[in-house]
């Protein structure tokens, strides 16, 4: 299908809303496609793939089309110099922002900050300074840290007085460049050190920077603790970046039991004007998939 085909689509389903008197589907299609979103929501590659084709490049062109302007990568340091800079270039020229992407060896089951062990700080560290001149090249101004697993042979407080010294050291390096690592507390694992926002935001307090807050995924919060809107309330001063997924199944939102609409609003009456980024999968494939996935932000964004 080709990308004018796709987008006159959405044309074709607000005729059918009207027709059919289907409220829902005209909340959906209220905005025509195109127009950008009241919150700005990041897709990342693969997403559109199937209309834009395989080249990221020409995926971003086809995502600013649709009225996305931003996008994530979480794997934009294992990608060539010149990919990078290609990336860079492209969203530099259409005015979108890269939202975040993942330190190299930021943390990990095998390099856990929580450990105090220089060998994994050193590691940690490489990845900063690596990931200032990835930064560069795309004019990123946040970056992912997970901080590990637990270290089992060590009390909790010892375990996180290690981690806020490692992102102590990390912090240094990105506080220069206006980069701010954002940790993000996850429910994959119960193996994690970080998992509840309340814990993030008592270690982001204790480093004390701007270079150090809280990436929310509301995703992993929902499975972890719930509570979101309220949770989000009383650390938002240590938030500055959000994802987002559907649970169960983390897909794009309507597909399960968060409702995306009412956290969407909240956030756009809360002031934020970061990104959104959709980190989660669809719940369809194909150029089917791709329809699915736009009008759901349309709908939740119709707040």
């Amino acid at each position: 299908m080709k990308r004018g085909d796709f987008i006159k689509s959405g044309a074709a389903l607000i005729g059918s809303a009207t027709l059919l008197g289907n409220e829902t589907m005209a909340a959906t299609t209220q905005n025509k496609e195109g127009e950008t979103f009241q919150l700005d929501y990041a897709p990342h590659q693969g997403m559109f793939s199937t209309t834009a084709g395989k080249d990221f490049v020409d995926e971003i062109k086809y995502m600013h089309e649709l009225g996305f302007r931003s996008i994530e990568d979480n794997g934009l340091p294992t990608r060539p110099v010149e990919e990078q800079t290609k990336i860079g270039e492209t969203l530099a020229k259409l005015g979108m922002r890269m939202g975040v992407f993942v330190v190299p060896k930021g943390g990990n089951a095998a390099n856990t900050l929580a450990a105090g062990k220089q060998e994994h700080i050193d590691i940690f560290l490489k990845g900063c300074r690596e990931s200032v001149e990835v930064a560069k090249r795309v004019n990123a101004k946040w970056v992912t840290v997970v901080p590990g697993n637990y270290q089992r042979n060590l009390p909790i407080g010892v375990q996180t007085a290690n981690v806020i010294e490692g992102l102590k050291r990390g912090a240094e390096i990105f506080e220069p460049h206006g980069i701010t690592m954002v940790l993000e507390p996850l429910s994959d694992t119960p193996d994690l050190f970080l998992r509840y926002t309340d814990q993030t935001y008592e270690i982001c307090k204790a480093v004390g920077s701007p270079s150090c807050k809280i990436l929310y995924d509301a995703y992993h919060q929902q499975k972890n603790e719930g509570n979101l809107i309220n949770l989000m309330n009383l650390c938002w001063s240590e938030i500055a970046y959000i994802q987002v997924g559907d649970n169960p199944g983390r897909k794009e939102p309507t597909t399960g039991e968060i409702n995306y609409k009412n956290v969407f609003k909240w956030l756009k009456e809360k002031g934020y004007a970061g990104i959104v980024g959709m980190e989660h999968g669809m719940s369809k494939s194909g150029v089917e998939g791709e329809k699915a996935l736009v009008n759901a932000y349309r709908e939740v964004d119709n707040f």
